[in-house]
């Protein structure tokens, strides 16, 4: 278990994964004389029984010491895509819950299963390189405006069969969420299909180790992106002025990344464009027709400032609000906001 030093929280479902990192942690500070972690469980209300669930996490959480903090996705639901609103909500809870209570790190209890899982339904979505290469071990918030804020895995190199086996053999019960079983919902027929992929020699290990692979290019190419973006990236008071020029001569998938860096750091949002989309706006580029995408404007410079060439292009927020990204070393000029070379 990784150590900390500070106050911090987990993220806790009440499914095997969950209930298994719960008990971890606690035995962890327990052990090490730290602060006891926080139990975040959310009642999204999309089933009958959320409320009573979460309830049971709470006591699961008293059982070993631990004080749980339910919160409450409240509002209309949406009609489709509810994965991934109920994603987004989850992390916007539990990202403001953080911020008021001053503790910037969330454990979560993905495992070489879900390792496994996110690269087969990227796989299945056309991801590139970013949404294939592995879940970070230690990764920024995955939703904007919670900068501050660190999600930290530390079960990815453990399976979901071990970590109930343990809970099984210390009498520790958990919940089966019904919704796991739901082929209606993308990951699920995922899970369902992994048995039959594991007899092909696509077990959950070597899909993970794969991803592992991909990881490691990433990291090297988030070193080559944050270099161009250094040349070809200027923040100004509109946005970020771009290099056209920089960006074209750059590999391919680097332009593209710096590109996609630039989008988020100006819009704000944490996650990239979708690739497609980004792929024709960068080709576009050479056209000189402005564009929108992610929440951003993208045109020729109209008014240049000093030292801006005639191949300046200015991205700016669609909708006008704090401005003034900067993509230098991956900083908001601003805010401070880290700008991703690669999500």
């Amino acid at each position: 278990m990784a150590a900390h030093d500070g106050p911090v929280a987990v993220a806790v479902s009440g499914g095997g994964d969950s209930i298994a990192l719960m008990r971890l942690l606690a035995d962890h500070a327990k052990a090490r004389k730290l602060p006891a972690p926080a139990v975040l469980t959310v009642d999204h209300g999309l089933r009958k029984d959320s409320a009573r669930d979460a309830r049971q996490v709470a006591a699961w959480a008293k059982q070993v010491g631990l004080k749980a903090h339910i919160l409450r996705w409240r509002g209309a639901k949406v009609k489709s895509g509810i994965e991934a609103a109920a994603r987004e909500a989850r992390y916007r809870l539990m990202g403001a819950w953080l911020v008021k209570h001053k503790i910037a790190t969330l454990f979560v209890g993905h495992t070489q299963d879900d390792q496994a899982e996110t690269f087969l339904l990227r796989l299945a979505r056309g991801s590139g390189l970013d949404g294939l290469a592995a879940m970070r071990a230690v990764a920024p918030w995955p939703i904007g405006g919670f900068e501050s804020l660190r999600v930290h895995r530390p079960l990815l190199s453990l399976r979901r069969d071990d970590l109930r086996a343990w809970l099984t053999s210390l009498g520790q019960d958990w919940l089966d969420d019904p919704m796991n079983d739901d082929a209606a919902f993308d990951r699920v027929k995922i899970r369902k299909a992994q048995a039959a992929l594991a007899e092909a020699g696509l077990t959950p290990a070597r899909i993970a180790a794969a991803a592992a692979h991909l990881a490691r290019a990433r990291a090297a190419l988030e070193v080559m992106t944050g270099a161009v973006l250094a040349r070809a990236a200027r923040p100004v008071k509109e946005g970020v002025l771009l290099d056209v020029r920089a960006l074209a001569a750059a590999p391919r998938e680097v332009g593209l990344r710096a590109l996609a860096a630039v989008l988020m750091g100006v819009s704000g949002r944490g996650y990239r464009p979708r690739f497609e989309a980004l792929e024709r706006l960068f080709d576009g580029l050479a056209t000189g027709r402005p564009a929108m995408l992610h929440g951003c404007h993208i045109g020729p410079v109209v008014k240049k400032p000093a030292g801006a060439e005639m191949w300046a292009w200015l991205v700016k927020p669609e909708n006008p609000r704090k401005t003034g990204g900067s993509v230098k070393n991956g900083e908001s000029a601003k805010s401070g906001r880290r700008v991703a070379a690669g999500a």
